[in-house]
């Protein structure tokens, strides 16, 4: 069940053809009509210079809009309706199509565009946002869990494309699809883990500790705060974490559940290091100046996670889409400006369930 929107555009070339708004509402109703028996027109309103509004209702509670902008020679149409399961769509996709063709030619446009309907107000909701804000739709089929805890919202999907996906307050987090983003992140291939001390703040899906641990440390410590998270993905995405959740404690590693600042700060007064310290928590935010409670966040993490760092040790973490360049830059900016002086490097990965790049970053005091 959900209110479907279609969506067209039109470019028309000379914007004296939107001067008589009668006879677009004519000539526009008669192509309706085709593909839309039983349209009746509700209101036209002609606001001159301003443009022309143009109102049609119809089967299915169908509302047709079309707003003209006569200045730039711009003719937008929205139609929307209500759709029940096993309700038959009210026009294919196909028909969205031959509409959108039959318009053109009507208003003389020279360019037009038509989108596949947006499903809004569905029991499963299908859309989320690339780390600039561009609209993704997903092929949800399933919502397996959903919780809303002290700290966040969590939820697990199923998509035939990406399998289990762990999404946390409406944010994409890891898919069974996303191998790469867990190997770029600890850099497989390029690190050796094997022997060493390894510190992971966050990482509640489990799949950095369970890849970490088939690279031989000495010992992994993970500090995660919301224990639901941990228990979800233990249930629902065993194909990125293993068995690793299914024990808080064992031989070569120990899963805290607390808040990774008070461990971080009983770690610096007892005088405890790491050869890599992981920030698997927030991605750097977009803003227009590094400020705010999650960019503090973000230093705060870095100054103490440095200083629970051997002297050749290094901090690891995720950054955010390269499609966010300034919000990267920002943050080596900071990096730039901390308490222990650092250089850094930075990789990138295509992580399938994101549907775009991603950056991580490799931080490590300078010599």
């Amino acid at each position: 069940m959900a209110i479907n929107t279609i969506l067209m555009d039109f470019k028309v070339s000379e914007p004296t053809k939107l001067d008589s708004g009668s006879n677009i509402q004519t000539d526009v109703h008669q192509v309706l009509e085709k593909f839309i028996p039983g349209l009746n027109m509700h209101m036209m309103q002609d606001c001159g210079a301003d443009g022309l509004l143009i109102l049609w209702s119809g089967p299915k509670s169908c509302l047709v809009t079309l707003r003209a902008f006569r200045g730039p020679g711009l003719v937008s149409i929205s139609i929307e309706y209500y759709r029940g399961d096993e309700d038959e769509a009210l026009l294919t996709f196909d028909q969205c199509r031959a509409l959108e063709c039959q318009i053109k030619d009507t208003l003389g446009a020279c360019k037009g565009k038509i989108l596949p309907a947006l499903r809004r107000g569905a029991t499963l909701d299908v859309y989320m946002t690339t780390s600039d804000e561009r609209v993704l739709e997903y092929d949800f089929d399933e919502l397996l869990f959903e919780e809303q805890t002290p700290f966040q919202k969590v939820q697990i999907f199923h998509s035939p494309t990406f399998g289990n996906m762990l999404v946390l307050d409406d944010l994409q987090n890891l898919a069974d699809s996303d191998l790469v983003y867990t190997e770029t992140l600890m850099q497989r291939g390029k690190e050796n883990f094997e022997g060493k001390e390894v510190l992971i703040l966050g990482g509640g899906d489990g799949a950095l500790l369970w890849e970490l641990l088939k690279e031989k440390p000495k010992f992994v410590t993970m500090l995660e705060i919301d224990d639901v998270v941990m228990q979800s993905c233990k249930k629902y995405l065993r194909k990125c974490c293993g068995t690793c959740l299914d024990t808080y404690d064992a031989e070569n590693y120990k899963i805290i559940v607390g808040d990774c600042i008070k461990w971080l700060d009983q770690y610096i007064s007892d005088g405890k290091t790491f050869d890599y310290v992981f920030g698997d928590l927030t991605d750097i935010p977009l803003s227009t100046t590094p400020q705010g409670e999650i960019w503090d966040f973000i230093r705060l993490i870095l100054n103490k996670a440095l200083k629970v760092l051997k002297p050749s040790g290094k901090f690891m973490t995720h950054g955010n889409g390269i499609s966010c360049p300034t919000a990267l830059a920002m943050y080596e900016e900071q990096l730039k400006k901390l308490e222990t002086p650092v250089d850094f490097s930075r990789d990138h990965a295509f992580v399938p369930s994101f549907m775009e790049d991603w950056v991580f970053y490799q931080v490590w005091r300078k010599q």
